[in-house]
């Protein structure tokens, strides 16, 4: 397989290659229960959005992706849809929507829509109508199975998967006497879209926001709504419980590609579009590929294994789990490598509204949680592993000013979701209700609960943190007088002023970061992690390389050689000049060949490709010892 420099070379111009909006772009995802209240009410809002636009387009976002804004019971904060054409009111109204999209579009900001279509609420008019007799032309909109009778002639679910929140998949309904599918909670009946019906419907309602100017969607679970005829049961991997991981018969379904291609045709290539795939449950790289390769299907996916790092296979994501670092590079290295040589798209992130806090989780926290100039280089420093690397690049709100996980002294009662407290009450009872047993879970929401990353986003150092002049709907972190985005925005050693220089550098050399080949250069290294971006600069220019060399560690004078970046004689690259580093002194100091990073230090060098018989040395913004 060759590379984008060989294939560039050549004249080639592969798929990966061709310039799009949507490659370029920075996304920033908002939930917007917690990013911004308007009017008071504890509540963020859509108009709160707007009024943080200018905020926004200074950090350098493309794109905004708005977590679900329609109306819902709130069960699962908006992933259960009881309308998917109207706005919740407490977020506001389809007016405030037009207005955020135009003023959005006035800065060169694009809406993203999230679109959740695997399941719907339970409050849903067709849902109602579903469930009111067997013959209602709405039936077949949901998967509906009569029951299974074991040899005492108890009733049982129709098979034995466990949803993902815990317990059976599967609701009994007293009015027709047969279960629903849900594969989260009881409130979320999962659509069944062997309906061509129901698939109008849906791609009816895309077309609906579509015309309002939306750019696209990110598609919750969209991998989830085929599934394998029959729906047999799971295998028994955990025979200490009653239900099973069904996974491998309801994710990747044999016929998700067509229905997906479908999508495209009916509603997607109707319109210039961004599409983002979220995609639990693989981690085949050949299967997400079936997904985006030729943008047959979706633009690109999320794809789980950086978020699953801290996570044993087979156990339950609150399980506790050590990681090494190599185990991080290997799953960069894996995706970055696999999409530019097989002409895929990555989405690179590390942060959403499911997932604790980076800085809380791919370094030691007790280490940052010592000091501030700690947390604060830490973060520049995750900041500069994502944010250089291939593919469009998703952010998510108060990552740029670096927010960290709930307070460790928080009790249970400041947990608000679903999944938190499905875990907790389920894991309370099986120990008799003694909450001194509770200790290790309450560890263990600290490092994983999706709340971690759900409280308000912290504006200043006013009360509330400037979210709300209310009571705020979740608590705001005890941290924000001194983690806010006001006293971020003025000094250039911030975590915010970092964002801004990387985002620009991104921007200014997207040949190279965007769209340019990567090559691992530390696999063996258990405390730096390196790699590295390059690409033509264009056709008078010639190569030229990007070299990230990152402390992933606290400890002082770690070393790096080098040669293992192709610097030197025995390289590759000549005279490496550092453009960004996290301690903001543009400088690294260097020994005989050797870097010697500071605690959380970031390094990016710039160099020219060379032949090996030029050799080359340390350009003039290194320190030599």
């Amino acid at each position: 397989m060759t590379t984008l420099v060989e294939e560039t070379k050549k004249g080639q111009e592969p798929e990966r290659a061709k310039r799009t909006w949507w490659k370029d772009a920075v996304v920033y995802q908002i939930y917007p229960s917690s990013f911004n209240d308007s009017n008071g009410d504890g509540i963020g809002d859509i108009p709160g959005i707007v009024e943080k636009l200018d905020y926004l387009k200074a950090l350098g976002a493309d794109v905004l992706w708005l977590s679900p804004i329609y109306c819902s019971p709130m069960k699962d904060m908006g992933y259960d849809i009881s309308d998917y054409r109207r706005v919740d009111p407490r977020y506001g109204t389809l007016e405030n929507v037009e207005t955020l999209v135009n003023e959005a579009r006035n800065r060169s900001i694009r809406i993203v829509m999230d679109l959740v279509v695997n399941h719907s609420s339970d409050e849903h008019g067709w849902f109602k109508e579903s469930r009111k007799s067997k013959t209602n032309p709405k039936r077949d909109y949901y998967i509906w199975r009569q029951p299974k009778f074991d040899a005492e002639g108890k009733r049982r679910p129709p098979n034995n998967w466990v949803s993902v929140f815990g317990g059976s998949a599967w609701t009994y309904d007293e009015t027709t006497g047969e279960y629903y599918l849900h594969l989260f909670t009881s409130s979320q009946p999962d659509l069944n879209w062997e309906s061509s019906v129901l698939r109008k419907e849906v791609y009816s309602i895309m077309s609906f926001w579509l015309e309002k100017r939306i750019a696209g969607f990110r598609m919750d679970v969209i991998n989830l709504i085929s599934k394998t005829p029959g729906l047999p049961d799971a295998p028994v991997t955990d025979p200490k419980e009653e239900y099973q991981n069904g996974s491998m018969y309801f994710a990747n379904g044999p016929r998700l590609h067509e229905f997906l291609q479908e999508m495209r045709r009916e509603v997607l290539d109707k319109f210039d579009t961004i599409t983002i795939g979220e995609m639990p449950f693989v981690t085949d790289p050949q299967e997400v590929l079936k997904c985006v390769k030729g943008r047959k299907e979706l633009d690109m996916v999320f794809q789980f294994d950086i978020v699953e790092v801290d996570s044993a296979p087979g156990q339950s994501k609150f399980s506790p789990h050590k990681w090494k670092l190599a185990d991080l590079k290997a799953i960069v290295d894996k995706w970055q490598t696999f999409m530019i040589n097989n002409d895929g798209w990555n989405a690179v992130y590390d942060e959403n509204h499911d997932q604790p806090r980076s800085i809380f989780r791919y370094v030691d926290r007790s280490a940052v949680e010592k000091s501030f100039q700690a947390r604060e280089m830490a973060a520049k420093m995750l900041a500069t592993f994502l944010v250089l690397q291939s593919g469009t690049l998703f952010l998510y709100q108060g990552q740029e000013i670096g927010m960290g996980n709930v307070p460790r002294e928080w009790g249970i009662e400041e947990y608000k979701d679903v999944e938190t407290l499905n875990f907790w009450n389920k894991l309370l009872e099986e120990r008799g209700g003694d909450l001194s047993k509770m200790r290790d879970a309450m560890e263990a929401l600290q490092s994983k609960a999706r709340d971690n990353a759900r409280t308000p986003v912290q504006w200043d150092s006013s009360p509330q943190a400037g979210f709300t002049t209310g009571s705020p709907w979740m608590r705001v972190n005890d941290d924000y007088k001194e983690w806010n985005a006001a006293a971020q925005i003025g000094p250039p050693s911030s975590v915010y002023s970092y964002y801004t220089k990387l985002l620009s550098l991104r921007r200014d050399h997207k040949n190279i970061i965007v769209y340019g080949d990567f090559e691992m250069l530390s696999h063996n290294h258990g405390k730096v992690f390196a790699y590295k971006r390059y690409g033509y600069h264009g056709p008078d220019v010639g190569k030229a390389a990007v070299i990230v060399v990152m402390n992933f560690t606290g400890e002082a004078d770690v070393e790096w050689d080098l040669k293992e970046g192709k610097f030197g004689k025995e390289g590759l690259l000549q005279k490496p000049e550092v453009i960004i580093g996290t301690y903001g002194d543009g400088k690294v100091i260097v020994k005989d060949g050797i870097v010697h990073l500071r605690p959380f230090e970031a390094v990016v060098f710039w160099g020219d490709f060379v032949d090996v018989s030029r050799g080359g040395g340390p350009g003039p913004n290194c320190v030599i010892a």
